[in-house]
């Protein structure tokens, strides 16, 4: 019988009542409510979808103020994420400060990001060490003035290219620099830690998760780098944080993670990869 009730209820609305309970008119959404809705959205989702829904949502996606942060995943997605990343950064008209990337790339878009963002202040390159070089990654961020965060994630490069790329990023402040890690691989390196020191005295954020750094890298940072604040050491098991050192941290460092602390919070897998050799 309620079911029944409900229905009859239901029948007995006016034709209007009805549509307004099934549609919503999205042209007619104020302005200020269709930006908050498009501004939770990836880049792909606008190009892809949000834009095709009605011109006035066309007119906001192509507002360059949408394009101040520009987030694009190659995660399982079949679209040309190449062309769709130049048409996104485009749209900014010069007015991008953030670009993350995930899976893709080469040192040609670098160059057109880096050509056309020069207001840009954080490039985050994640797991996109197929065609992205460190020559090529020189060649863009000389361009970027401004750039303030860098991150590496999963993506190969060179202690020199490093160093290269902190001289001509003299606002660099925040440096992500992370790797899988493979535990008891034998691999010992400072290479990236000195160039680190070398080149990036600025640095406040560093994270360098996996790293195989010594304590004789560490050493070096903390030694050239004065305004570090925040430092993850994470999955780095060649450091060993005892005596002077683990003190000099703890009296430097106002957010110190440890090789052994958790990961939970790590946005990549971080599976610890026992290994014989490397």
């Amino acid at each position: 019988m309620a079911s029944s009730s409900s229905s009859s209820s239901q029948s007995s609305l006016p034709p209007a009542a009805m549509k307004d309970r099934r549609y919503i008119n999205w042209a007619e959404l104020p302005s200020e409510l269709t930006s908050s809705i498009l501004v939770r959205l990836g880049a792909i989702e606008i190009l892809e979808d949000a834009q095709k829904v009605c011109t006035s949502w066309r007119h906001a996606c192509k507002d360059p103020s949408m394009w101040r942060k520009i987030v694009m995943r190659g995660l399982g997605v079949e679209y040309d994420l190449e062309v769709m990343c130049r048409h996104a950064v485009d749209r900014s008209q010069g007015g991008l400060l953030e670009i993350e990337i995930w899976q893709f790339g080469t040192d040609s878009l670098l160059t057109y990001i880096a050509d056309r963002s020069s207001n840009l202040r954080s490039l985050r390159l994640i797991m996109c060490n197929l065609k992205i070089t460190g020559y090529g990654l020189i060649l863009a961020v000389v361009k970027l003035p401004l750039l303030e965060e860098l991150e590496l994630s999963h993506c190969s490069l060179a202690g020199e290219s490093l160093k290269a790329i902190g001289r001509t990023c003299p606002n660099l402040k925040t440096l992500k620099l992370n790797k899988f890690c493979h535990r008891d691989c034998g691999i010992v390196s400072d290479d990236e830690a000195l160039a680190i020191a070398a080149a990036m005295p600025g640095l406040r954020h560093l994270q360098i998760f996996g790293n195989y750094l010594t304590n004789t890298g560490l050493n070096a940072i903390l030694d050239n780098c004065p305004n570090l604040e925040h430092l993850d050491l994470r999955r780095c098991f060649n450091v060993n944080l005892v005596g002077d050192l683990e003190k000099r941290c703890l009296e430097r460092i106002r957010v110190l993670r440890r090789p052994n602390d958790s990961t939970l919070d790590y946005p990549f897998h971080a599976t610890i990869v026992v290994m014989d050799s490397c």
